[in-house]
């Protein structure tokens, strides 16, 4: 086999710049481990000319939240014409959009929580929903500027009006949905099974429930009943078809067993660039399903293209 030149693209300007360089350098390595030739670019608004002058066999997409998941840097790739990993330009860009992604998801059968999207000036001192409800915005990802209004606050949150907030002026305020954390990661269009994740001294899977150590226990493979555990794994994959995905995906879930008879499970979002370190959950449910951290990677190399 050829030597593949491969530009690992991490870092960037956006608020998970850090979650972006974790997973960056820990493919970068798992990689040259395998025996690709790897540059590592930390990606600047000079991107395209860096790219150019590289000429890499393939991009390999370690970005993570604004330009680097929504569509910007895979149209970029398209017109450098270089192959890349991960979804493309209109797949990105949805799922990065709250609001869009759920409309298309819900429009497919895939269960959502009702919300409302307003400008967050709008909130004022009334609640827009009946608490409990989440607030978060439109088009940011590992839980930056998630906000959990409880049912016995009488108001909203005076953060979300502030001008410290710095997550953009739209906001998706959603029904609460209590109950277990779900994910389900999808590769190649078929699932590679779920995960129960419980954060630890956190009351959601927030950013350092997320990326502290010791923030989370992963359950893998989650102890559920047969038929919810298929049926996450099902409308993890028509979210993925629907919304367009390539290569691999995650989509999370909240499932409240005291609902109903059966419990209700609702899908949250989908994620077209999970973290990607050996411990990340994707990672770690592609080992389950027999695949080493480096066979995974190695496949999303070869899986690479144009026009995804």
């Amino acid at each position: 086999m050829t030597i593949k030149h491969v530009a690992m693209l991490y870092g960037g300007f956006s608020s998970e710049r850090p979650v972006s360089l974790s997973s960056g350098n820990a493919c970068a390595d798992a990689l040259e481990a395998e025996g690709y030739r790897v540059t590592r670019v930390d990606v600047g608004r000079d991107v395209a000319e860096v790219l150019k002058r590289l000429n890499p066999d393939v991009a390999f997409n370690a970005l993570h939240g604004p330009f680097g998941e929504d569509g910007t840097i895979q149209g970029i790739l398209e017109y450098l014409q270089i192959p890349y990993t991960h979804s493309g330009v209109l797949a990105s860009a949805l799922a990065m959009d709250k609001e869009r992604a759920k409309v298309i998801a819900a429009a497919a059968g895939i269960p959502v929580a009702s919300a409302l999207v307003m400008n967050r000036h709008d909130i004022g001192s009334e609640h827009p929903m009946e608490p409990p409800y989440v607030v978060k915005p439109v088009r940011e990802g590992s839980s930056f500027g998630v906000v959990i209004v409880d049912a016995k606050q009488p108001h909203p949150p005076q953060m979300i009006g502030s001008a410290e907030w710095r997550y953009g002026d739209i906001v998706m305020v959603e029904r609460f949905i209590p109950g277990r954390e779900l994910t389900c990661a999808v590769m190649a269009g078929e699932s590679l099974g779920v995960t129960e994740i419980v954060p630890v001294g956190h009351s959601f899977y927030d950013y350092d429930a997320k990326y502290v150590e010791g923030g989370s226990k992963h359950e893998c493979p989650a102890k559920l009943s047969p038929n919810i555990y298929q049926k996450i794994e099902t409308l993890s994959v028509k979210a993925h078809d629907v919304i367009g995905c390539r290569g691999i995906s995650r989509s999370d879930f909240r499932f409240d067993e005291t609902a109903s008879a059966g419990g209700e499970l609702v899908w949250l979002e989908v994620n077209t660039q999970p973290g990607m370190t050996p411990t990340s959950l994707v990672p770690e449910l592609a080992l389950h399903s027999g695949r080493s951290f480096g066979e995974l990677l190695r496949w999303m190399v070869e899986d690479a293209s144009c026009s995804r």
